[in-house]
């Protein structure tokens, strides 16, 4: 993830996969429906950090910083190797 634009459309994507409207998802973060379609679709050229961390987490999802080249972190990691029963 590079540009807003890529964060648009994880944003978009979260809500998607968590099945929920714009609104429904609004109103679980406390942002207003018209914040999260301009987040969305970048309407405005650049978005609140506090409104984004609040719609992923209503989506059910973290905002993570993950140093450039590497795609998982320690806790994705970890919960592979639960879940494949293997002994970290």
């Amino acid at each position: 993830m590079t540009t807003l634009a890529d964060v648009a459309t994880l944003l978009r994507e979260a809500r998607r996969d968590a099945d929920l409207s714009q609104e429904q998802l609004s109103e679980r973060a406390g942002v207003s429906r018209t914040t999260l379609a301009r987040m969305e679709t970048l309407a405005r050229g650049d978005m609140s950090v506090s409104a984004l961390v609040r719609l992923l987490e209503a989506a059910g999802y973290d905002l993570r910083a993950v140093k450039h080249g590497h795609g998982r972190t320690l806790d994705d990691i970890l919960a592979e190797q639960r879940a494949s029963g293997a002994n970290p």
